[in-house]
């Protein structure tokens, strides 16, 4: 241990504001007054707390029942959840080398800490007596679920095993906690060390937004009156889809890709390899043969099996698609003169233009009228017609940035419900991509608890005062995220292991992707989308040519997505062996899937952090597929309905999904709001595949 986190260890701080209660609005974490070195101590503290509240049920001497063992396992650890979750928000969001240092450290004691109480056998012993009783125990519906949940849990955590078993699950779940914590430092370090300055004629082809939001960037990295491009999505993707400039879009294409690939300090392929490994071995000790079987085991899909076939079905018309896209763009490139093959940093460029000529239509003219107030406005519109939500912003919560910024959320009655942090904009502090987590669940165990909500997005801050403007896709991103914001803020639970989000995987995104569907319509987007100087709204004109030239590309987007999907379940499903050479193992698939040269994977294996920042999303990439089969035909209902804010549809949507966090089996669920199972060509059908390529 460093000297730096033994200090912090030792000092016992006892003004330490992560130990106290906090006297702020809605006993909001104070983040002015929390420094690096308070976190250590504090965890102390709560794996000390958390640790004796288990012995305590352990110990019980009482015949076990639901309240002495798993009431009581809900009410324990909550030191130790309010520390994580300040702690986790700001590694995320707003770290420093010294919060990253401790992150190191946190992530090995975190794993010390939860191994020997999910293996406890006297422990499990006493949940499984439960659950092979719980049919005479008079419980609720929700009681039933937590139960089963909670044996579950522990089961698949290696409770079961015997000493030697646990002991090598221990030692693998602790070196796991290290090289996805250090896999996740390298990504981030390697997209703070580059940029690439745009000098004035290095500016051909970017319309004024762009390079006011890479003035931002640059003024954000303490380079004032420079213009620069960074290698978040949201800088990377808009600057290949209009420099014309193709040497700087090969550059900018080539760093985006190659994040964690470098051969440098922060290189990923050494810690891709061990990980594999790993969790292949842990999965084998609990009996799967493979991790995907042993992680898909406890989903929607069930198997892997199920998981590719679904890929399957979606790659052959998007592939084609792709195709037939790709000859369209070579024969423009010829068009224009251009001696060279399409390759993969021209596609967005070129797509560009084609949009334009097939349907009139490109991003940069959208753009001034979707400015990142005027779609919060939209998102907090469509919740108050469909949930009667009311959102009124506050200045008095504590922060952990500046632009931060926060809501109060009350329900239909005026009642308090959630707060709402939105933390919209790109910074080198601040890891890539947009996330939705929470610094306080929803329960009502102890009280009515209400929760507090975060959305973290990777916009680009407009320049010298101006708004920031959004493309389409990033409009798309704030609704996704809100969408996961409404499942935490909506939910109304007993019990804090299954509020808001806390469902399996491929039905998580439901609730994002469904709340999309409402950003991109015509009467959302004539009352928000306003021109930022004139305030004039979305001519009807360039309306239609919008939602006209929405299935353009779908065959690219498809592509991207279902290979990066393949990959991970090819990563878990084939033995660990055939993955050692990492960059091979990634051409060898793409190479058997008929991947098209001119496409890259929408993350590469050494900067997927969904599937090896943790292993939240791995063999589960597929999820955003699965539950896009289930928001395409969800959204039908309000269609058949003849009005998207249908008020009974809408009640149905809160009872079954928003608002019924983990508290019942998800399938049930979404039979209960749509009178069946989804229909798998509402998909098909949402992203134009159905038609042939020639049709599109």
């Amino acid at each position: 241990m460093s000297e730096t986190l033994e200090n912090a260890v030792t000092s016992q701080a006892p003004e330490n504001p992560l130990l106290k209660a906090w006297q702020t609005p809605f006993q909001t974490p104070p983040f002015a007054e929390i420094a690096p070195e308070h976190f250590l101590p504090a965890f102390e503290q709560a794996f000390a707390d958390h640790a004796a509240e288990v012995a305590a049920i352990e110990h019980d001497p009482s015949t076990p029942d639901f309240a002495n063992t798993i009431t009581a396992l809900e009410r324990s650890g909550k030191l130790l959840s309010k520390v994580s979750a300040v702690f986790y928000d700001l590694v995320s969001a707003d770290s420093n080398p010294a919060l990253l240092e401790i992150d190191t450290e946190v992530s090995l004691r975190m794993a010390r800490h939860w191994n020997p109480i999910m293996m406890n056998a006297v422990l499990f012993g006493r949940i499984a007596m439960l659950h092979d009783n719980r049919a005479t125990l008079g419980l609720t519906s929700e009681q039933m679920r937590l139960l089963e949940r909670t044996y579950t849990r522990f089961h698949r955590s290696g409770a079961g095993l015997d000493d030697a078993a646990k002991k090598r699950m221990a030692e693998i779940n602790e070196r796991l906690a290290h090289l996805g914590t250090a896999f996740s430092h390298h990504l981030l370090g390697d997209e703070q060390d580059w940029f690439m300055e745009l000098g004035e004629a290095d500016r051909d082809g970017l319309p004024d937004s762009f390079v006011a939001a890479a003035k931002a960037a640059a003024e954000e990295r303490g380079m004032a009156g420079k213009a620069i491009v960074t290698l978040s999505r949201s800088s990377v993707e808009p600057f290949l889809k209009s420099s014309s400039r193709r040497e700087l879009r090969e550059k900018a294409f080539k760093a985006f890709t190659a994040r964690g690939d470098n051969n440098n300090a922060n290189d990923n392929n050494a810690s891709i390899v061990e990980i594999l490994a790993l969790r292949e071995e842990s999965a084998r000790l609990l009996g799967f043969p493979t991790f995907a079987a042993y992680r898909l085991e406890d989903s929607m899909a069930k198997t892997p099996e199920a998981v590719r076939g679904l890929l399957e079905r979606v790659w052959k018309p998007a592939r084609a698609r792709a195709l037939a896209d790709r000859d369209a763009l070579q024969a423009l490139i010829a068009e224009e003169g251009g001696n060279f093959a399409l390759a993969p940093w021209d596609w967005r460029y070129y797509a560009e233009k084609l949009r334009q000529r097939r349907a009139n239509f490109d991003d940069a003219a959208i753009k001034p009228y979707l400015s990142l107030d005027h779609m919060i406005g939209a998102a907090f519109d469509c919740a108050t017609r469909l949930f009667g939500l009311s959102f009124s912003e506050r200045r008095d919560i504590p922060v952990w940035h500046p632009d931060v910024r926060v809501w109060e959320v009350l329900d239909s009655t005026g009642r308090h419900k959630a707060l709402f942090y939105g933390d919209y904009f790109a910074r080198p502090s601040k890891r890539s991509g947009a996330w939705m987590t929470s610094l306080r669940d929803q329960q009502k165990l102890d009280g009515d608890i209400a929760p507090l909500i975060i959305n973290v997005c990777n916009f680009s801050k407009g320049a010298d005062g101006q708004p920031s403007l959004l493309s389409p896709d990033d409009a798309r991103t704030l609704f996704h995220e809100f969408g996961h914001g409404l499942h935490g803020m909506l939910s109304d639970v007993t019990y804090p292991s299954l509020a808001g989000t806390s469902v399996f995987t491929d039905f998580v995104e439901l609730p994002s992707q469904l709340y999309e569907h409402w950003q991109e319509q015509p009467q959302v987007l004539r009352e928000f989308a306003r021109h930022y100087e004139t305030g004039e709204p979305l001519p009807d004109d360039l309306l239609k040519r919008f939602i006209a030239a929405r299935k353009f590309n779908q065959g690219f987007a498809t592509v991207e997505f279902v290979s990066s999907a393949l990959i991970d379940l090819e990563f878990h499903t084939q033995p660990a062996s055939a993955s050692r050479d990492v960059r091979a193992f990634e051409r060898n698939e793409l190479e058997k899937i008929g991947m098209p040269a001119e496409i890259s994977l929408r993350h590469r294996p050494q900067q997927f952090g969904h599937i090896f920042s943790g292993d939240h999303y791995a063999s589960g990439y597929y999820s955003y597929m699965w539950s896009e089969v289930m928001d395409a035909d969800a959204f039908g209902a309000f269609e058949e309905a003849g009005n998207i804010f249908d008020p009974a549809v809408a009640k149905r949507l809160h009872d079954d999904i928003y608002s019924s966090g983990g508290s019942r089996d998800p399938e049930e669920a979404y039979i209960a709001f749509r009178g069946r199972e989804p229909e798998a060509d509402a998909l098909l059908r949402r992203r134009g595949l159905l038609e042939t390529p020639e049709a599109a």
